[in-house]
């Protein structure tokens, strides 16, 4: 597994801390994994079906 290095609002920071604490996910890292594979399964499903370009997961 490599480390990456990435700079996130803090309020998004924070709604991941929250999931953390509520035991959604056991830690920051594996809950931004876990976004990361939503958005390439998701990129991968409008590349299959040539959807619109809107992305969901790039709300900031």
């Amino acid at each position: 597994m490599e480390r990456v290095t990435l700079r996130i609002p803090k309020q998004q920071i924070e709604e991941v801390e929250q999931m953390v604490e509520t035991g959604e996910f056991p830690n920051r890292s594996e809950a931004i994994r876990a976004a990361v594979r939503d958005m390439l399964n998701e990129h991968d499903e409008g590349t299959t079906e040539q959807t619109t370009n809107k992305r969901s997961w790039a709300k900031v």
